[in-house]
């Protein structure tokens, strides 16, 4: 095909996507609609400051909890996966981006041929040699946006793999943060048990000495020394359940099991003001909904490739080069051959694959839009329940205060009127076993109270900051 023909054709091709509805093939990308109002249960805070724009560094200040939350940033294995996708995407999206190029390729080679006689060739018995390089280039021109809504989708799953790691961090920043504040529970409440312990021995002591002067008879010694092994047998659980969480620790910050340097329960000092933001920030705050947003961008480029595949594509090839019989002649003017072809494909009958590649893709997104908004309503469902249990927790405080000033006094005065023989020990019992349940309550209440905090933070988003 000549160069004249070959401009008239690309003329008609260029004039046809004017004039065809091409513009309108290819739609632009709107998010659903997806409600975020009353998102939050009983929250009706019109302020946008948000727990979530907090860096980690900030919203928790134990120094020791920031340094396992840093080695758990470099080294947690989730996150260097995470990473991975993100290589594995960029990947994707460059040869999305080479695509809009053509194709080169070049192609040296020697023929030897001998012809028949007949075919009017030489009767010697050397073959004829002939010597050729050439090249190749191949481009299709991208009229409908096929190329184009493949590179978007690339895009989006890029972004999507971005989400992915930051959603990765933010539940890692909330594992590490309330693992480490079950460790401190757990060292309180071993800490209480043991001080428990020791004060039951001396209740042991007490009730032999009473015992010999006959003021108490045998069954109330008997019913001190199971106190004080009911509460003594608590503590291998106690000890297990440190070295458990000691283990889940070291596995977060990549590190192999062992020890985990911590400070005590007493001195955690976190943002209890519990900031949320407006409900349509989670939109932008909360790692996995984006993720799920991104997802959702991707399937809906999906459908503008498909619906390029209706329509014909140009493909333009051009090959060139030099042939001769010898090498010194090979690059001569006279040996140069090339020749260049435009050509369009227009889809009639491909076994219904175009159609059930566009219902295909509009399936799925309508599948991930559902998906998003359950993502977001379900995002409203976790915020609003953490809400709940920090307030939960901070209503008993005062509560399980007095209780626990009761029971400390039921303790001593029991004691009291157990020397004097005025209770059996049953009584001292009862009192000696609420005052260590209410004891054990209270750590309990403190670690609900940082462990909401730690969850509404990862609810909001927080953590990847």
């Amino acid at each position: 095909m000549n160069l004249k023909y070959f401009s008239s054709i690309a003329a008609i091709v260029a004039a046809t996507a004017i004039v065809l509805p091409s513009c309108k093939l290819r739609q632009a990308y709107v998010r659903p609609e997806v409600k975020t109002d009353s998102l939050y249960r009983g929250a009706n805070n019109q302020d946008t400051t948000s727990l979530a724009n907090i860096p980690w560094k900030q919203m928790f200040t134990d120094e020791k909890l920031q340094a396992l939350l840093q080695e758990g940033i470099v080294n947690n294995y989730d996150l260097r996966i995470a990473v991975t996708r993100i290589k594995q995407a960029e990947a994707n999206l460059r040869q999305s981006k080479a695509a809009f190029l053509p194709t080169l390729s070049v192609e040296p080679q020697v023929t030897q041929q001998r012809t028949s006689g007949s075919q009017g060739g030489s009767l010697g018995i050397f073959p004829t040699r002939i010597y050729e390089l050439s090249g190749s280039a191949s481009w299709e021109i991208d009229l409908w946006g096929k190329l184009k809504g493949a590179n978007k989708a690339a895009l989006a799953s890029l972004l999507k793999s971005y989400a992915y790691q930051r959603s990765v961090q933010t539940q890692l920043v909330a594992n590490i943060a309330t693992d480490y504040y079950n460790l401190l529970a757990y060292d309180k409440q071993l800490a209480i048990t043991r001080q428990t312990v020791e004060s039951y021995k001396n209740d042991v002591e007490t009730n032999h000495a009473l015992k010999k002067a006959n003021r108490i008879n045998e069954a109330s010694v008997a019913q001190s020394e199971a106190n004080r092994y009911a509460a003594e047998v608590t503590i291998p659980d106690l000890q297990n359940n440190i070295s458990q969480t000691e283990n889940a620790i070291c596995v977060l910050v990549g590190r192999q099991p062992g020890a985990i340097q911590r400070n005590a329960l007493e001195v955690q000092q976190v943002d209890t003001l519990l900031q949320t933001g407006l409900p349509a920030q989670i939109l932008s705050n909360r790692p996995d909904v984006q993720e799920a947003e991104y997802n959702m961008r991707y399937y809906f480029e999906q459908i503008n490739v498909a619906r390029a595949y209706f329509y014909p594509s140009l493909t333009i090839t051009a090959q060139g080069g030099w042939q001769s019989a010898t090498t010194q002649s090979l690059f001569n003017s006279a040996s140069f051959f090339g020749n260049i072809v435009g050509g369009l494909t227009q889809p009639i009958f491909n076994q219904g694959l175009n159609k059930q590649r566009l219902q295909v893709a509009k399936a799925q997104y309508d599948e991930y839009v559902l998906t998003f908004q359950q993502t977001v309503l379900s995002a409203g469902q976790e915020v609003s329940n953490s809400l709940y249990s920090y307030q939960s927790a901070k209503n008993k405080s005062t509560t399980r205060n007095l209780q626990l000033d009761a029971w400390k006094r039921a303790v001593d005065y029991d004691r009291l009127l157990l020397k004097g023989g005025f209770v059996t020990y049953t009584d001292v019992l009862t009192s000696e076993q609420g005052y260590l349940s209410a004891q054990l309550s209270s750590v309990n209440d403190r670690l609900q109270q940082l462990t909401a905090i730690v969850t509404l933070y990862q609810n909001l988003g927080g953590g990847w900051k």
